[in-house]
């Protein structure tokens, strides 16, 4: 595969509304330009730690802000969005399953990382329930009982927390996070920017 050709690389978080915005448009966005997309859930919790950073909704001020844009950029993208009754929260065990399942199938995984976005920011459901994400993944084709017991092994511990550091080591500092050629792209509102780049487009 050529330079040209290389994967789009999207960071995320799946308590980021933003980043479900931007999942439910990033792998249509990079076919109809010949790419594909390497999905790479991490945790913002541990992100903000590096960055001092803080999730959006508590920030004074800001926080009222962030709540508005949330649904008002899911309507303006026409994405079904309902804000959780928990928020944020905490989505180590998603993303530890995703892991889980990329590493037996890609296109599962990828199924269930839409679904675990869906239920969150569609059907309000607690994503930080092992039992919900173990419901996630059974419906998405996945070894119920297999995933509930490798994302308590030691490994998948390391290989989450590694991806997240490695994430941080390039720059990631929020969620959606899109590399793109090497060039960075921050926010579900920065893809039109993409497509723009994707297209060929030199600004």
């Amino acid at each position: 595969m050529s330079d040209a050709k290389a994967p789009l690389e999207f960071y995320f978080d799946f308590s980021s509304p933003y980043g479900y915005l931007a999942a439910e448009r990033i792998d249509e966005l990079a076919a109809k330009y010949g790419r594909k997309v390497k999905w790479r859930p991490v945790l913002l919790g541990v992100v903000f730690k590096a960055t001092g950073a803080a999730p959006l909704t508590t920030v004074p001020i800001k926080g009222a802000y962030s709540m508005l844009d949330f649904g008002r950029s899911a309507r303006f993208m026409g994405i079904p969005y309902q804000q959780p009754s928990r928020f944020p929260l905490p989505t180590q065990v998603a993303a530890r399953a995703y892991y889980v399942l990329h590493d037996q199938d890609c296109a599962m995984a990828r199924a269930f990382a839409k679904a675990v976005y869906r239920a969150l920011f569609v059907e309000d459901r607690d994503i930080s329930n092992p039992e919900v994400v173990m419901e996630i993944a059974a419906a998405v084709g996945a070894d119920r009982a297999a995933v509930a017991e490798a994302v308590e092994r030691p490994e998948i511990k390391e290989r989450l927390k590694n991806e997240v550091a490695a994430a941080i080591e390039k720059g990631v500092f929020g969620s959606p996070y899109i590399v793109c050629d090497g060039e960075p792209f921050f926010g579900a509102d920065r893809l039109p920017q993409l497509e723009a780049r994707l297209a060929g487009k030199e600004f």
